[in-house]
């Protein structure tokens, strides 16, 4: 493991409910970079966010993850946190009887009631913040209460998951916003994100994004992709160039496609 690799994923081997899902992955995301999973349903890629998370139904039968340089292959969900991973979920849950602001000051406890406030009107969420989490939402309003929280906790490493589903026009653009914000890129400058790639600013976070549409790719610069299909990652690349050869000719083909290198990472 380099320095400069805050993820890295070394044959990484899962199993859910008995039934092998990933088979081999291998996949590093440098300080400061941001990368896109593409691949058809069912092909592994929330199976691989929830086991960088840690979630106990995801089983590794081989390999590790490292994080900042420490293997967390068998870290709990709260020891990842605290080290520093952090995830907005595809379809989060409805929780009665808590209210968003009282998670909030639950995970974050040193953070201002102005604090909060402040960034929840960056993403016109406050009126979500004493209502029960994501009672009576839309699918646009729990993204933006989802990445309210996540901006709100900071972390190092931003995973999302598919952070266009259920969105519309309207809201996608605030959850663009919300991603840039949690990336620790208000701006959405995309020569500039180009040209710190090799000196990454401070403030960036890492992120690894899970993406169907790609929408999300039009408010925030992602440095590479990679199409994951029945449990391997099959090609590696520019992300925008995969995702234009996918559009085009499906994921069947797209590890053809020039530009693309075949890769386990």
């Amino acid at each position: 493991m380099t320095g400069d690799k805050l993820l890295e994923i070394e044959d990484l081997h899962v199993s859910v409910e008995g039934r092998a899902v990933l088979k081999g992955v291998s996949l590093s995301v440098g300080e400061g970079e941001i990368h896109a999973l593409f691949g058809p349903n069912g092909s592994g890629k929330t199976t691989l966010l929830n086991t960088v998370i840690g979630f106990s139904r995801y089983k590794i039968t081989r390999g590790s993850i490292y994080f900042k340089g420490r293997d967390i292959t068998g870290a709990t969900i709260d020891e990842r946190a605290r080290l520093g991973v952090g995830i907005s979920f595809q379809r989060p849950p409805t929780i009665k009887g808590v209210t968003l602001r009282s998670l909030i000051s639950f995970g974050s406890p040193n953070l201002s009631r102005e604090e909060i406030e402040k960034t929840a009107a960056k993403l016109d969420a406050e009126e979500f913040l004493d209502r029960e989490i994501n009672a009576g939402l839309s699918g646009g309003e729990m993204k933006r209460t989802e990445m309210l929280q996540i901006i709100l906790q900071s972390p190092e490493l931003v995973c999302l998951d598919e952070p266009e589903s259920g969105v519309d026009l309207e809201n996608m653009a605030l959850i663009g916003k919300a991603a840039r914000i949690a990336l620790g890129r208000d701006s959405f400058d995309g020569a500039a994100c180009r040209r710190s790639i090799k000196s990454r600013r401070a403030d960036y976070k890492s992120g690894l994004i899970i993406t169907h549409t790609g929408q999300i790719m039009d408010h925030l610069y992602v440095d590479r992709g990679h199409v994951l299909m029945n449990g391997e990652i099959v090609c590696s690349g520019n992300a925008l160039e995969l995702l234009g050869e996918i559009r085009s000719h499906g994921y069947t083909e797209c590890f053809r496609c020039a530009g693309c290198e075949r890769s386990e990472g």
